[in-house]
């Protein structure tokens, strides 16, 4: 039976707070500045503060992957592409590798993709490990600290544990030879094998100009209450139905598919970055890995993010203040969902989204083209310059050595 006071409290937040958070804050007039441990950071400049020599090389490692499939200019894993480009005319980038902080080594781990767009999970671990025997060999830097002072973006599923599927990625666990490089990745989840010490974790890849070519008059009122578009079944990967998001997406469809305040399904309608323009909560649920590029597109559009992944580690969670901006729902809680967002005060809901509103905070989640200032690239940047400088310890001394470069599954050895 229908719930009429559900509907209310949506009209409510129709006449109340919608039209202040979508016109007022749409116009800039009433952005909330985030002050503190969090927010000032976005601000920070890399330039000055850190300097990175770009490995050169051969283009079978990188341009010509891309090559073969243009596809990877648009796919959430799309960062490695775009990092290094923004490299190699960023103002940190040193020719002279004797005074370089950091090392880059440009590797298209997630290019080379299945028919379905799925990155192979077989081949990745080869080229890395390649690339790696590559630079240690043509360069002396890798080997003074065994990648100690390197950093790597490796935006799989599960990061440097490469595969999609979390059993497999535990499995095989993180490739050992990136053991004491810094790893700059989208997968973030606290206590897990396949996010080590020290990671840098960033947004997914989300097209800033096709954002931006789908945005509606700020003065459109947010009249959905809650959106989701995606699955909530992998059948064809889970045919039991449990697994994928550990069951937290089949939960919000028995529970709420029937609920007037939910707009959900499985269908991608033309409409879905404007629908998201016009909805108070964007459900944000992990799928097999805990993130996905709803948690940037809800930012950018200033739809409050409801979190669904126990455990998760953000982007750039030391300047994001997401306490703040977004609601985190357990994953066994789920089937509350209607309770817990209708139960908060409007005045809570207005913070948000004046505070999704600050342009730094969009910024901060996207790849644009050409680099704008702080935006997910100079966070990067910014990341790498607060692990600076190294300790002094992590330099060996001549001939020693900590990496096993035979450990690891065997597959893995084979020559890429």
């Amino acid at each position: 039976m229908r719930n009429w006071s559900w509907v209310f409290v949506v009209l409510l937040y129709s006449a109340s707070i919608m039209r202040i958070g979508a016109v007022e804050v749409g116009r800039g007039q009433q952005t909330e500045r985030i002050s503190g441990s969090a927010g000032d950071v976005l601000e920070d400049d890399p330039v000055g503060r850190l300097k990175v020599f770009v490995y050169e090389l051969p283009s079978k490692y990188n341009k010509k992957i891309l090559q073969k499939d243009p596809r990877c200019l648009t796919h959430m894993f799309a960062a490695e592409i775009y990092m290094h480009r923004f490299l190699l005319s960023s103002p940190v980038r040193t020719l002279n590798a004797e005074e370089a902080d950091w090392f880059y080594t440009p590797v298209y781990t997630t290019c080379d993709l299945t028919p379905n767009g799925l990155p192979l999970p077989f081949k990745s671990p080869r080229m890395m490990r390649s690339a790696i025997q590559l630079i240690s060999s043509n360069w002396p830097y890798w080997n003074r600290t065994e990648g100690a002072d390197h950093f790597f973006i490796v935006p799989h599923d599960f990061g440097a544990c490469f595969h999609y599927q979390e059993e497999k990625a535990i499995e095989r666990g993180i490739l050992h030879l990136l053991q004491r490089a810094t790893l700059v990745q989208t997968f973030g989840q606290r206590n897990h094998v396949c996010l080590k010490d020290g990671s840098i974790t960033i947004p997914p890849y989300a097209p800033p100009q096709k954002m931006q070519a789908h945005l509606i008059p700020p003065s459109t009122p947010r009249s959905i209450f809650v959106y989701f578009r995606g699955l909530f079944y992998d059948v064809g990967n889970d045919p039991e139905g449990g697994y994928y998001a550990r069951g937290a997406r089949a939960a919000v469809w028995e529970n709420f598919k029937d609920n007037p305040l939910f707009d959900i399904s499985t269908e991608h309608p033309t409409t879905y970055y404007e629908d998201m323009q016009r909805a108070v909560f964007c459900l944000c649920p992990l799928g097999w890995a805990p993130w996905s590029p709803r948690l940037v597109e809800a930012v950018v559009f200033g739809c409050i993010p409801v979190i669904i992944a126990d455990d998760i580690v953000l982007p750039f969670a030391d300047a994001i203040p997401w306490e703040e901006i977004g609601m985190f729902i357990d994953e066994k809680d789920v089937p509350n969902l209607d309770t817990i967002l209708t139960s908060i005060p409007p005045e809570v809901i207005l913070r948000k989204q004046r505070l999704l509103a600050n342009p730094s905070m969009k910024q901060a989640m996207l790849f644009p083209q050409p680099a704008q200032p702080g935006d997910a690239f100079h966070q990067i940047l910014n990341g790498l310059a607060r692990k600076l400088p190294h300790n002094k310890r992590v330099f060996l001394k001549s001939g020693n050595k900590i990496l096993n470069w035979t450990a690891g599954p065997v597959g893995d050895l084979k020559p890429w």
